[in-house]
This record gives C-alpha cells, structure tokens and sequence, in this order.
C-alpha cells in the first residue's frame, strides 16, 4: 500500500477538499473558517471566517467563491473586492442543515442537505437535492433521496452522481437544460436502511477519476473506496481514523487526499482540534467537477 502522509493537522473537522488553481482548498466546520494549502501542506492560509459554519464549496465562471454557510442556510459568494454577498438562501427549501456541493463549468450548483437534525438525534428524513442556477435562483432537482452528500459531475456535463450517506446506495442523474433527469442507481451497497445498524457503508464525500472509478469516503467505516459503476469495490485504504470526505488533486491529479477525525459529533470536535487532512497516492488522476 502506498505511504499515507499528513498535509495539515491542528483541525476540528475537515470537509469538502477542493483541488483548485495549485492549491488545496477546504473547509474546516469549527473553527469557521475556509483555508487553503499547497500541495505538500505548506503555505496553509485562511481564505474566508463564515461563522455559521462552512461546508461544501466552489467556484463560478468568472472566478468566484462561492460556499455555504450551514447554519443559517445560505451560499455565500466572495466577491473580487473581498467582500462577501448572498448567492442563494436556501432556508425555505431544506429541512436540515445544507452541505456538501459541486459547481460545474457553466457555473450551476448542486446542493445537499442532512433532511433532519443529525446532531439533534432526530429520526432520519429524506431530503431534497437543489439546483442553484448562476444568478443564484433555487429550484428543487429532485426529491426524497437519505442525506444527500458528496457529488461530482462527469467530464462531459452530463450526469451528476451523488452519495446518498443514510441510503447505502450512490445515485445518478442526467443533467438536462434547466434540472435533473429520474434518479437511478449508480452504485448499491444494501437495501435502504430501516435504523443505523443496517448501513454497511456511509457514502460520504467522492471524488471521480478518469476510469470513470469513485473514490468514495465510507463515514461509518474508517475507509476510502475506489468504486466502480455497479457498487464493485476495486481498493480500499485504511488510514486508522474516521475519513469523511476525499478528492484527487495534486499537480498530476493523482493525489488523494482524506479528511480525517476520530468522529463526526459536533459536541465532541468543536472542543477538540484531533483531524487531519491526509494524503496517499493512486494511480489514476482525476477527472470532472468539483
């Protein structure tokens, strides 16, 4: 197996890695901030305070951040001066806080949500998936999917892929004019879950490699995937702690690097600073958006 570095350490909880204009990019929940590395870890900068707390996060076509603020359900744009605008508030069309995200080449956003209150303990929901457009107009892309997560879109803009992390089971979606296309299977693990016990895999952050292969965070089983369209699972890395989001980067796209921490509870990381953002070569480099 090939060796598992450390890139950065001294984290609550990272999120949503990015590989953008030679540098890694990420966010980091409780310490409420948006930060960028190079990719050997050095040089580690913030880039945005978002006191509401950052999650997924991208860039539109003329070179804007754009990211979201979960707790007050909005995605926030950084604008050339510096100063920070609303994209989009979402309030009114989700049900739990908003997270994870991909923005695609023309500048359209894919948005998740948890669908209840995770950290609450409340009972799973299904939620919405939402399509912002680049004027920052919402409409809903499709409906009923168990914690929409982690999404990527295909090289050639036409499908988006997105891990359903209460579901066992990655979906698929056509990309058409102005929404989505029916929801179908990419990849099954097992069937949907009635309770917690019965997910044997937590499909958390992914990022796509030129194969057309997922790399895929496992949030319930401290393990990233390389999975195939079907649900085969073709590698597995361990790196010894939770993993809750991965993406290829690097120079040769063919870095992948792994959010890293004991656990997910908010009441546990926000006092802590135990994660880490590790790195392990592969073979195949990436492809498609983020």
């Amino acid at each position: 197996m090939a060796e598992i570095k450390t890139l950065a350490g001294n984290m609550t909880f990272t999120e949503c890695p990015r590989w953008h204009e030679g540098r890694w990019w990420f966010s980091d929940f409780y310490t409420h901030a948006i930060y960028s590395m190079k990719s050997d870890g050095s040089d580690l900068k913030k880039e945005v305070d978002v006191p509401a707390q950052p999650s997924g996060l991208g860039w539109l076509p003329d070179g804007r951040l754009i990211f979201v603020s979960m707790k007050d359900r909005k995605v926030m744009a950084r604008e050339a001066d510096g100063s920070l605008s609303v994209h989009a508030d979402v309030s009114s069309y989700v049900t739990g806080h908003p997270n994870d995200m991909v923005v695609g080449p023309d500048g359209v956003a894919y948005l998740g949500n948890f669908g209840f209150d995770l950290m609450g303990g409340a009972p799973p929901a299904t939620a919405n998936l939402l399509r912002i457009a680049p004027d920052g107009s919402v409409k809903i892309a499709a409906e009923g999917l168990h914690f929409p997560n982690g999404s990527v879109i295909t090289p050639d803009g036409r499908m988006l892929i997105v891990d359903e992390s209460f579901g066992n089971r990655t979906s698929a979606f056509d990309i058409t004019s102005d929404g989505l296309g029916p929801r179908r299977d990419w990849a099954v693990f097992g069937p949907i879950p009635k309770q917690a016990q019965d997910r044997n895999y937590v499909p958390d952050g992914c990022g796509l490699d030129a194969e057309g292969a997922l790399w895929i965070a496992d949030a319930g089983g401290g393990r990233v995937c390389r999975v195939r369209e079907g649900g085969e699972i073709l590698e597995t890395i361990e790196p010894g702690t939770g993993v809750f989001a991965c993406m290829l980067g690097g120079e040769d796209g063919r870095d992948l690097i792994m959010c890293c921490a004991p656990d997910f509870y908010e009441h546990k990381r926000s006092a802590s600073k135990e994660a880490e953002l590790r790195v392990v070569r592969v073979k195949v480099p990436r492809a498609g958006w983020p």
